[in-house]
């Protein structure tokens, strides 16, 4: 990749960045350079870059030619208006999984002391908003992956949420205990799906990613085990894939819940599906 001789400024800066990655993208990792605000490329751009600061943008600048995803790059993305540090150990955070924190408060928003449960937690992105964003509710986050609770744990530390970090397999470790809602962003895309080997997912955890043959293996056991945690008159939301929001459908009609339903995206596409747990 061509170098620019000397040191350019701001402009010369996105100028050859532009020719290797798309401007917003440029702009997004030279203000993470700089540890500065947009404002200040704009105002400035006759600023010239200190020579640490032109080697780690075209580094970073290279790298995002090869693929690797800009919330990796920068450790940053927002979620629902709060930014969460990232790293390789967990999923992207994405504006569809909004949707989830959405139907929470639709259905708990106006309540005080509900128990929530949120499985596969990754970052903590659920979590920590639904601690922070629902009234004195007691919240505890699930993940099978060790590193992935240290993320979550330093995002709410970061973020002042006193959330309830366990390590285990979905209810694997919770023993008798039960929520008024359970939230979960699970694995849920086809071993074999193409789209894995492509985009950013690539670079983001297999585990967190694929889920058996069709991608509902572990829908389903969230689905069988829910009923065992949650209170009657309890709420399971789960996002899945694009196109599988019939199966959901239908392994909570299986599984004995009630008021069944699956609510779309901002795209118009069926992302997540969800049940009231009646009791037996």
């Amino acid at each position: 990749m061509a170098v620019v001789d000397p040191v350019p400024d701001v402009a010369g800066a996105l100028k050859w960045a532009r020719t290797h990655i798309v401007l917003a993208e440029a702009r997004i990792l030279l203000r993470y350079v700089l540890q500065c605000p947009a404002s200040r490329l704009i105002a400035f751009p006759e600023a010239v870059l200190g020579v640490a600061e032109w080697a780690e943008f075209r580094s970073l600048v290279e790298r995002r030619e090869a693929g690797e995803p800009i919330a990796y790059l920068t450790g940053e993305r927002e979620f629902f208006g709060r930014s969460f540090h990232i790293t390789p150990a967990v999923l992207i955070p994405r504006p569809d999984t909004e949707l989830l924190v959405e139907l929470a408060m639709a259905h708990f928003g106006d309540k005080r002391g509900t128990r929530v449960l949120d499985l596969g937690t990754g970052s903590g992105i659920l979590a920590i908003t639904l601690m922070l964003d629902l009234i004195e509710a007691d919240v505890t986050a699930v993940d099978r992956s060790r590193e992935a609770l240290l993320v979550a744990m330093a995002n709410a530390a970061r973020l002042g949420a006193s959330v309830s970090f366990v390590l285990g397999d979905w209810f694997s470790a919770l023993g008798e205990e039960r929520y008024h809602l359970i939230v979960a962003n699970p694995p849920y895309v086809a071993a074999a799906d193409p789209h894995l080997e492509e985009g950013d997912v690539r670079f983001e955890p297999a585990t967190a990613l694929a889920s058996g043959p069709q991608g509902l293996d572990d829908l389903a056991a969230i689905v069988s085990g829910a009923p065992a945690h949650l209170e009657p008159g309890g709420w399971l939301f789960l996002e899945h894939g694009y196109d599988q929001a019939a199966a959901v459908r239908g392994l909570l009609t299986d599984a004995g819940f009630s008021a069944i339903a699956s609510w779309k995206d901002l795209a118009g596409i069926e992302r997540v599906s969800g049940g009231q747990w009646l009791g037996r």
